[in-house]
């Protein structure tokens, strides 16, 4: 450690130890009382009424472009997977 790094410390208080902190008591969770079927329907209702739903063609569109993906990454690792077979058979024949 060089002399400009314990200057420094000793400004920022670094060089003396930090007195122990305490800890807080913890208060004990409060047990939530339990809601009967009809409010809890009702709240899960009026939070489904705050979910911004996507349209018919944002659904349709998103399927589409899933789909594509899909084909496109299957047909991918299908033509890797028979080139590297034609190839392992081709080279240990």
């Amino acid at each position: 450690m060089n002399r400009q790094t314990k200057r420094l410390m000793q400004r920022q208080g670094g060089d003396r130890p930090r007195p122990p902190e305490q800890r807080r008591q913890q208060a004990a969770p409060q047990q939530k009382q339990r809601v009967g079927l009809r409010a809890y329907l009702s709240e899960v209702r009026s939070e489904l009424r705050k979910v911004a739903w996507p349209t018919r063609r944002e659904v349709v569109n998103s399927t589409i472009i899933v789909l594509i993906a899909v084909i496109v990454m299957t047909s991918l690792i299908f033509g890797f997977d028979y080139g590297s077979a034609k190839l392992v058979l081709f080279l240990f024949e």
